[in-house]
């Protein structure tokens, strides 16, 4: 099996413990990429959709194991909590099976610049300010992921690729496209006030490498639609991995679930981090 070694790995919106979550493409991912630094960039885990009714699958679990031998393996990993997650935020500064919790932190690149990593959240006014609306917006949007694993189950019995119809309307609905950008120049005027070069973020499961206000912003995305995350590469490129393509598994490896093979969006860009 190949394994490609990471200077630094971003993964957020996991959502384990919700129905929509990808995670065997995420533990094929995980079983494929390994890094030096790994960051868990808020809403790993859904407590909001487990305190409407409890769903934990075996590869849910399968995921958090996966995440705990990396960090017996050598990886250090730090986990940035986000809304859903947000009950780990009474937990900053601990560790869990070796993995630090911590509200944020700057992640240095090998060319020296310095990226802000958060979550996002907290630059989203309807999560902030408006939490029904936020819970109600969280029941529709499982509804559109509902309807999504029909109309993928349609395209794969007509041999079509994976489609996300609820990235189509985020993309499609002109008032989404508008708080997308809303969402980008909050984060890039927080990191010019933070005097850094850069903001990494999840939260609105929309991946991105882009300049924002001379500032570059970078979206992990999320593993419910799109599965992407974010690698830097030890000549210091930043990438978005898309994870969603299943090929076959070498006959060697019998044990292995199928192998995917990742698309990624290039970018130009020993991990040291600071708090």
């Amino acid at each position: 099996m190949t394994v490609k070694r990471h200077r630094a790995l971003f993964i957020s919106d996991v959502h384990l413990g919700a129905r929509g979550s990808q995670a065997q493409l995420l533990i094929d991912f995980l079983r494929h990429n390994e890094a030096d630094v790994v960051y868990l960039v808020g809403d790993i885990v859904d407590g909001w959709q487990l305190k409407r009714g409890w769903y934990w699958p075996q590869a849910h679990n399968d995921v958090v194991q996966k995440l705990l031998r990396m960090v017996r393996k050598g990886s250090h990993l730090i986990y940035l909590p986000g809304n859903h997650d947000e009950f780990l935020r009474d937990y900053f500064g601990t560790h869990f099976g070796g993995i630090e919790v911590m509200d944020r932190i700057v992640h240095e690149a090998a060319d020296g610049k310095r990226y802000l990593v958060i979550h996002g959240d907290a630059f989203d006014v309807v999560v902030m300010h408006a939490r029904w609306l936020a819970h109600l917006g969280d029941w529709a949007y499982d509804a559109a992921l509902y309807c999504n694993r029909w109309v993928n189950f349609v395209r794969r019995r007509l041999g079509l690729t994976y489609w996300s119809l609820s990235a189509w309307a985020k993309l499609k609905v002109k008032k989404a496209v508008n708080f997308i950008g809303a969402f980008e120049e909050a984060l890039a005027l927080e990191a010019r006030r933070q005097k850094v070069d850069g903001v990494i973020c999840g939260h609105i499961h929309h991946a991105a490498i882009k300049d924002q206000l001379g500032i570059r912003y970078m979206n992990c995305g999320d593993w419910v639609e799109s599965c992407t995350a974010l690698a830097e590469s030890h000549d210091g490129r930043f990438e978005i991995i898309r994870w969603t393509v299943p090929v076959a598994s070498p006959a060697s490896l019998p044990e292995e679930e199928p192998a995917l093979v990742p698309t990624p969006l290039a970018m130009p860009g020993r991990p040291k981090v600071e708090a």
